[in-house]
């Protein structure tokens, strides 16, 4: 229905001799089709704009998108986008490679000399963006650990002084996921909270009403979890209700890895409230002051007297029945809440790409791929996996075969999947996946989002890794995507941007 992405971007790095980045500043074109307001570069370039400065610490920058309307097909948001992000991402990804290049430098040594460090956070970015929470270096060295880094290194000299052509590649990414109703985020064009409902039955089951429309994420089996961790309703008892807006409450919708910072929020409130009015129903019941009541999953106690309690289920019947509620106390356990998110919420990760590259023909093959995320507390690890295997595989498309290509008529030459190609698991490793845990301060329940966190990492990884294996032939960039024919042309010194190719 729309393309995702056609941007073409210049980058300038600044640093020291030492390898201290100072400055950073970008001059993009961005290319929305026709008949698409989100040319405007008030919407979607914004997200370019949010963090084009990456994950590292320095004092300057500066941006600049014009954004314009062609006569190609109208541009949009596609899945997996992240709202240009995944722009920003290999930008500076890229930029902080060549740096390390000029400087004969390692690529990850480098990175950990100016990374963001812990006691910096919440950090504000030289274009006035607050960063949540991280630890970035120990993110890194997890990933490093991961792939035996220095082990690879040593693997490449040894191929290379045979005449193979390995590389490896690292990305380090920083997202902003959770669009709400702040100021600040109204140049997003996103700013809105979300609604949830929630009631418990007189029979202990439970029925959740989301603003948020579930595309495969999982949402059913996350939202349970969240409820079920926050009232102690077991999971197979709560009736997850989404995707009827005549039968759910007002929310922005499923987009830009906002349903779990946002959406998932909400839910972690509202079973706060259920809990909390649930508590003056047990101190009704028990005859004793809500104070003297102290609360385990599921249960309502009195202090020192654990045998006198009333569980979850005894006090959503007690509430439809005849029990006497404290004045102000109304009948049935349900609530509703409207989660404002006072911030975005910022997950990152390490990427480390191993490729080799066939310099007769320019093919490359993906041989491993580490990818160590932190999202913030994970609410079922497993949903967690599949959204990144998913944008990982994502991200090899895009870098390495990807591509709307136009004939000089304007015809477009990929307008089937016979023709426009997608990866497959003969192009996808054994995914290596870590992780490491910073919780979002502002979050509820510290959870950070993941949907689109791989594929804003893992572009920058592939073309890093190839740029890598073939930079004995003198090559410092090629565009994407990294086809066989655009790697054997930049072999041979003949590197032909991927517009002036197609159009």
């Amino acid at each position: 229905t729309s393309f995702a992405r056609d941007y073409h971007m210049t980058g300038t790095i600044a640093a020291t001799k030492e390898g201290k980045i100072l400055a950073v500043d970008v001059d993009v074109l961005a290319d929305h089709g026709a008949f698409n307001g989100v040319a405007q570069p008030t919407k979607y370039p914004a997200g370019f704009f949010h963090i084009f400065t990456g994950s590292y610490d320095y004092p300057n920058a500066h941006c600049k998108v014009t954004p314009v309307y062609t006569n190609k097909a109208p541009g949009g948001v596609a899945y997996a986008c992240s709202f240009r992000i995944t722009e920003a991402a290999y930008l500076i990804e890229r930029l902080v490679d060549c740096l390390a290049q000029d400087l004969q430098m390692d690529p990850a040594e480098l990175r950990l000399k100016n990374l963001i460090k812990p006691e910096q956070f919440p950090y504000t970015t030289p274009t006035g963006w607050e960063y949540d929470s991280g630890e970035y270096e120990k993110t890194m060295r997890v990933a490093l650990e991961m792939a035996g880094y220095d082990e690879l290194r040593k693997e490449q000299a040894e191929k290379r002084a045979r005449g193979e052509y390995m590389g490896i590649g690292i990305s380090f990414f920083t997202e902003g996921v959770g669009a709400g109703p702040r100021k600040d985020m109204d140049i997003l064009g996103l700013g809105m909270a979300d609604g949830i409902e929630l009631r418990i039955h007189p029979t202990g089951k439970a029925q959740l009403r989301l603003s948020v429309q579930s595309q495969g994420q999982g949402h059913e089996t996350t939202y349970a979890q969240i409820v079920a961790h926050e009232l102690g309703v077991p999971p197979e008892d709560i009736e997850v209700i989404h995707g009827d807006t005549d039968n759910t409450p007002f929310g922005l919708g499923t987009y830009g890895s906002r349903s779990t910072p946002v959406s998932g929020a909400a839910a972690a409130v509202v079973s706060r409230k259920i809990r909390d009015k649930a508590r003056l129903i047990a101190a009704a019941a028990l005859e004793c002051s809500p104070d003297d009541l102290e609360w385990s999953l599921g249960r309502w106690s009195v202090k020192g007297d654990p045998e006198r309690s009333k569980s979850i289920q005894d006090i959503a019947l007690l509430s439809h029945g005849s029990l006497e509620l404290p004045e102000g106390v109304e009948g049935h356990l349900d609530a509703t809440a409207v989660y404002n998110p006072p911030n975005l919420t910022y997950p990152y990760g390490c990427y480390i790409c191993v490729v080799d590259v066939d310099p007769g023909t320019g093919q490359v093959k993906v041989r491993r791929f580490v990818a160590v995320d932190d999202c913030g507390t994970r609410i079922n690890p497993m949903i967690v996996e599949g959204q990144v295997h998913g944008g990982l595989a994502d991200g090899i498309g895009m870098a390495l075969m990807e591509l709307i290509a136009f004939d000089e008529d304007g015809n477009c030459l990929g307008g089937s999947f016979m023709d426009y190609l997608l990866p497959t698991s003969m192009e996808c490793p054994d995914w290596e996946l870590g992780e490491t845990v910073t919780p979002s301060p502002h979050h509820p329940i510290g959870a950070k989002g993941v949907g689109e966190s791989a594929t804003v990492g893992s572009p920058a990884a592939v073309v890093n890794a190839v740029i890598d294996a073939i930079s004995p032939f003198g090559v410092r960039h090629a565009d994407m995507p990294l086809t066989p024919a655009n790697v054997w042309r930049a072999i041979q010194g003949n590197p032909v941007r991927v517009d002036m190719a197609v159009e």
